[in-house]
């Protein structure tokens, strides 16, 4: 069914303007809080499981909160599509601060992972609710920019996120890089909420025919990728039997919540999640091993391999400043593809790190290509996405993008996994397999941007051109 929302205001001049500052700002800080919980729990997360005596759980520590997230996600779309996105907007950041407090008093390991869950439930239900808030309290020429503000909320946090937290859990203790959070969420979804009245209400509907049996198969998908997780952290014919029956379990149950045609790559929206989902694997599967080969292979120190890292987040940022600032180019398809191309040619490139003749620094130069392309693409196919949805399908289309990209990352990053655990100690045979399966989604992301220009859209801008 169909649903009536209020028409946009206005469009403004800047993101900056009286009318959508507060929304600018609150929307950013609730990126950016999201980013530095995603990283610091990595950082504190040996000291929890050592002081909790709950290493046996390490591993859902992390599967749990994603595997409830990816139910989130297909949860928040439908929500946002029948009611908008306020109540999503709301229950998540309850949801998403809930779970920290009773992380942070956790006395026990398990209600630690309890806590993760609904943490990351949280997560899932606000990443898909300011999707859906961009499409409607934007004018669509902002929305580049918005995207690209986005993507630089992940930066900071990126920079100093898992050293911030490491002076937390050294001088407060680790329960504070839960417990500090909320103190920041709060005041930022406020900041929304004037903007979102803003809109006018939306007239709520009942949800599509079909929508249980969505969340059925996003609970199948989220099992499936929590197992595919504590899996790529195992080693021999138990990681192997746990990834083939995880995969399994995706492939059943993915198709199901992503748009009709996407196996298939269909021109238009299937094509435009596809690329999401090829372009995250790509830049995941090169980003997991790029320390681990310079540290083996070229001798850096832990903090020098961690700062070739930074350069990838660095230039992602400028990517993204890049395109939301320069003219929308002729054809949809341009920046997807000038993105791909730089993410296959950057991700291959790493691997001359490989070869002692030449200088450690062009495999550094080509991640910071990579880092280019990923900021070049990520908020052009998010706009896309916005596009090519109905008003009443903003939701579940910004739901599938986000499902295609978060599963597509834990699928390579499993198998990732799998082929730097299949010998005794991984060599470069190992990374050069990992950073060409890396390159080789950059690659089919190219040959398959120019889809997602609808046919009577190409028709269009060739009679034009």
């Amino acid at each position: 069914m169909s649903t009536a929302t209020a028409v946009p205001p206005a469009p403004s001049a800047h993101l900056w303007s009286p009318r959508l500052r507060a929304m600018t700002v609150g929307s950013v800080a609730l990126v950016s809080l999201l980013a530095f919980e995603a990283l610091a729990v990595g950082t504190a997360m040996p000291t929890v499981a050592r002081t909790l005596d709950g290493l046996g759980l390490y591993a859902l520590a992390f599967g749990g909160p994603f595997a409830s997230g990816v139910v989130a996600m297909v949860a928040s779309g439908i929500w946002c599509d029948a009611r908008g996105p306020r109540p999503a907007m709301w229950h998540g950041v309850a949801w998403f601060v809930a779970g920290l407090v009773v992380a942070g008093a956790a006395p026990t390991m398990e209600v630690l992972v309890v806590g993760r869950v609904v943490q990351g439930f949280g997560s899932g239900l606000l990443s898909v609710a300011l999707y859906v808030i961009v499409a409607q309290a934007y004018p669509e020429e902002l929305r580049r920019r918005v995207f690209a503000a986005f993507a630089a909320a992940w930066v900071v946090p990126s920079l100093v996120g898992p050293a911030v937290a490491g002076l937390i859990v050294e001088h407060l203790g680790w329960r504070w890089v839960f417990l500090a959070v909320p103190a920041v969420a709060v005041p930022a979804v406020l900041l929304i909420q004037p903007g979102l009245r803003a809109l006018g209400a939306t007239v709520a509907t009942r949800p599509p025919a079909g929508a249980l049996a969505r969340i059925g198969w996003a609970c199948g998908a989220g099992a499936s990728a929590a197992l595919l997780h504590y899996g790529g952290q195992q080693r021999g014919a138990l990681a192997a039997g746990l990834i083939v029956a995880a995969l399994v379990g995706l492939l059943a149950c993915v198709p199901r919540l992503l748009p009709a045609g996407f196996l298939r790559a269909a021109r238009g929206l299937p094509t435009v999640i596809g690329l999401r989902g090829l372009a995250s694997a790509a830049f995941a599967g090169a980003e997991v091993v790029i320390p681990l080969m310079l540290s083996r292979e070229r001798g850096f120190s832990p903090t020098a391999a961690g700062l070739v890292l930074t350069v990838g987040a660095l230039s992602w940022s400028v990517g993204s400043w890049i395109q939301g600032r320069i003219a929308a180019p002729r054809s949809a398809a341009t920046l997807p593809r000038v993105g791909l191309t730089c993410i296959a040619v950057g991700t291959a490139g790493v691997a001359l790190a490989l070869l002692p003749a030449l200088p450690v620094a062009l495999a550094v130069l080509a991640w910071a290509v990579a880092g280019l392309g990923m900021g070049l693409l990520y908020p052009s196919l998010s706009v896309l996405t916005l596009d090519l949805s109905a008003p009443a399908e903003q939701g579940r289309n910004s739901s599938a993008l986000q499902l295609g990209d978060s599963l597509s990352a834990a699928t390579v990053l499993a198998l990732t996994g799998a082929v730097l655990a299949a010998g005794s100690a991984p060599g470069r045979a190992s990374y050069a397999t990992t950073l060409a399966v890396a390159a080789a989604c950059g690659l089919l992301g190219v040959l398959l941007a120019g889809r997602v220009v609808l046919a009577g859209d190409r028709a269009k801008a060739a009679r034009a051109g």
